[in-house]
């Protein structure tokens, strides 16, 4: 089956000198862990490669885009190998067509819950691109039937409450991401934890998983950071944590701005709040014997990194797919010992679970607008508007409650009445 490979790519041109074949090194800066796809043969994808290669070295691109656009390119090639039809397969009958078929069963894979729906309209978006960008490089005939092109209108609602609408290409073959109507969705639609089930979950890992995934839960719960935020702290991020003044706390400086800069979402720069005990913990980590055997390993870029995997490797150098495979693992056994909270448990609900819990302590001891701005830096979000969605679903969680209490009170007291009579 098709796989995912990860290489050191040198930017190098091709020269002839005095008759003999050279290559030349550009002054261009490598690319680490560019994503390349291998065929089930071991033949490489030739076409997505050089797509993949031509966004890695656009400044347009961010390296963890790419990774997802070949990650999705991924799953085609794979449906295309069980399949056993190629991706230039473009016959006259519609029905018969590569692009046709895979949106097909990317539309069955939603409607059976194999994937999500986000996740089918991204992998069909990414696909798109592709030949899209096959068409503009002329590697396929603009001449086949692949999709029909059609405009779309979207509403765009700004800060004043003013709309306007805005035409946007589009295709036929495009999968819309359905929403639930009135649902209150989240930071990537993930949704809490209560604070028991966290403390269920942290117990776990305490026990069967890794000193590492154990640390790094207690880092999402407690302050908010992303997963490749966590895997690319640095031990100086720690030990250069500052104070609040008059008020105690420790927060965390990440982003590009910091020094030395931490990984963020959009490249925001901010401070985190973190708890002094969990700092305290992580520091003794930093200079544990199981971690410093692990920076001996680790190149001299990674040795500053407070997280390592066991051959000294940096845990955001792979997409973070080790830590991917202990979650699975950790749902495993929470689903083998009967642990309910970890049914759809993935690593972002820690941080779905801060956001709420710190909302709902500033509620009670600021204003409404000093409680916003306060979540927004603490949690790094870019707009007011994803931070307003926490106050929106906690109350909306609170009526509900309340909703359920009385609905169940009223029908209780009509079914007792009823078994009475």
């Amino acid at each position: 089956m098709a796989s995912l490979e990860f290489i050191h790519y040198l930017p190098r041109r091709a020269e002839i000198n005095d008759g003999s074949f050279q290559w030349k090194d550009l002054k261009r800066k490598p690319i680490k862990n560019l994503p390349q796809i291998v065929w089930e043969d071991n033949s490489t994808w030739a076409e997505a490669n050089l797509w993949a290669l031509g966004q890695a070295t656009s400044s347009k691109r961010d390296i963890k885009t790419v990774r997802s656009n070949l990650g999705h390119l991924l799953g085609y090639a794979k449906w295309l190998e069980a399949e056993s039809i190629t991706w230039w397969h473009f016959p006259k009958r519609e029905s018969e067509r590569c692009l046709i078929r895979f949106r097909g069963a990317l539309v069955a894979a939603r409607n059976n819950g194999e994937l999500a729906p986000s996740t089918a309209s991204q992998r069909m978006a990414a696909v798109i691109r592709f030949y899209k960008w096959m068409q503009s490089r002329r590697l396929i005939s603009p001449e086949w039937p692949m999709w029909e092109e059609r405009s779309v209108g979207i509403t765009l609602t700004n800060s004043f409450g003013l709309e306007h609408t805005m035409r946007v290409a589009s295709t036929d073959l495009s999968i819309p991401n359905r929403k639930v109507a009135g649902a209150i969705q989240l930071e990537d639609g993930l949704l809490p934890v209560s604070i028991l089930a966290m403390k269920e979950i942290l117990a776990l890992a305490d026990k069967t998983s890794s000193e590492e995934l154990s640390l790094m839960l207690r880092i999402g719960f407690f302050t908010g950071l992303r997963l490749g935020s966590i895997t690319d702290l640095k031990v100086k991020t720690l030990q250069d944590a500052t104070i609040v003044p008059e008020v105690g706390w420790k927060r965390l400086v990440v982003g590009p701005g910091a020094r030395p800069p931490v990984a963020t979402k959009y490249s925001v720069s901010g401070a985190v709040p973190i708890p002094e005990e969990l700092l305290d913990l992580l520091l003794d980590y930093s200079i544990s014997t199981r971690r410093l055997k692990r920076q001996a390993l680790a190149s001299l870029e990674d040795q500053g990194l407070l997280f390592l995997t066991r051959y000294g490797n940096s845990y955001s150098g792979d997409d973070s797919r080790a830590v991917n495979v202990e979650m699975s693992r950790l749902r495993a056994t929470g689903k083998k010992i009967g642990l309910k909270v970890l049914r759809g448990f993935h690593f972002h609900r820690t941080r779905a679970t801060f956001a709420t819990e710190l909302m709902k302590v500033a509620l009670k001891f600021m204003p409404v607008s000093d409680a916003i701005q306060f979540v927004r830096e603490s949690c790094l979000h870019r707009d007011e508007s994803t931070t307003m969605k926490y106050i929106k679903f906690i109350e909306a969680n609170k009526a509900m409650a309340e909703a359920a209490d009385e609905f169940t009170n009223l029908f209780m007291g009509l079914a007792k009445g009823c078994a009475d009579e």
